[in-house]
């Protein structure tokens, strides 16, 4: 894949649609805004340049109805090519190597990447916002919601222990994040706001200009103090344990993976671990186990 310019965008608008505010809108809506590879690296290349260009002081995050993101697109390989804008390498290594590589750089470093960026960022979210979708959600600093907003991660029932970027106990605390990953249910919008997830929830037909009224409420502030304000706030978060334990659950998540295709010799798993399970605990343990 060529590196990406915002003339070349296919899945991503960049929009300026007030003084001072650029909007990102993920426009994939068949798919439901499914994020594979060409769209990570063209959000990438979009919120680069929202933050090289100086008359922008706040960028929103926002996806083409009828859905804010379905998560990951499992079918969209990017025909094995990467532009390689991090530091790690060996994609095409296969096995636990690859894949470590791949997912460190596309979604863990990437999403990283975007909640550091120097300028504050808001997620518009509607409807569903499911998965990896609630990667994109969390990188941004403040998140409004309609309120039919749905959110929920499946990857429990998929065989794997939750997204690459573990955020969960930081979003809805401790015993919350648990419910959460093990039952894994819809959370509504309003619920979202109460665990302290969603900052303010709004009629789906006013949520995007609640997030342009937002953005020009920041974008009005003295941005060297805004900037510095969500530099302390991330920092915090990150002496707390933040960052070490993220790295941490990206280590559970490939784990999972490679334990996945141990069993079943497929690293996302709907159905039949148990029966794999059962299966080798049936039969005297060899060394070909």
């Amino acid at each position: 894949m060529e590196s990406i310019s915002i003339e070349s965008l296919q899945q991503i608008r960049y929009e300026r649609p007030v003084p001072g505010v650029a909007r990102i809108v993920m426009s994939r809506p068949v798919v439901r805004n499914a994020q594979g590879l060409r769209m990570t690296y063209e959000l990438d290349a979009a919120f680069s340049a929202g933050v090289r260009d100086p008359e922008v002081k706040v960028i929103i995050l926002a996806g083409d109805d009828p859905h804010f993101s379905a998560g990951h697109d499992l079918a969209e390989t990017g025909e094995g090519s990467w532009p390689h804008v991090g530091v790690w390498a060996d994609f095409e290594a296969g096995g636990a190597e690859g894949r470590f590589g791949i997912e460190t750089e596309i979604y863990l470093d990437m999403c990283e990447r975007w909640r550091a960026l120097s300028k504050p960022t808001i997620a518009a979210v509607q409807g569903k916002c499911i998965g990896g979708g609630l990667m994109l959600a969390w990188v941004c600093d403040l998140i409004l919601a309609s309120d039919d907003a749905l959110f929920r991660d499946p990857t429990i029932a998929m065989g794997v222990m939750g997204t690459e970027y573990f955020m969960h106990p930081w979003e809805l605390g401790t015993r919350q994040a648990k419910e959460f990953l093990m039952l894994g249910e819809w959370l509504s919008a309003a619920e979202g706001h109460r665990l302290g997830m969603v900052n303010r929830v709004v009629a789906r037909s006013e949520l995007q200009s609640t997030a342009l009224l937002v953005a020009q409420a920041i974008a009005g502030k003295p941005q060297f103090a805004v900037r510095a304000a969500k530099l302390a706030i991330n920092h915090a978060q990150d002496q707390a344990g933040r960052s070490l334990a993220l790295r941490h659950s990206f280590a559970m998540h490939q784990l999972t993976h490679a334990g996945n295709e141990l069993l079943t010799g497929n690293s996302l798993v709907a159905q039949g671990i148990a029966a794999s399970v059962a299966a080798k605990a049936s039969k005297p343990r060899t060394d070909s186990d």
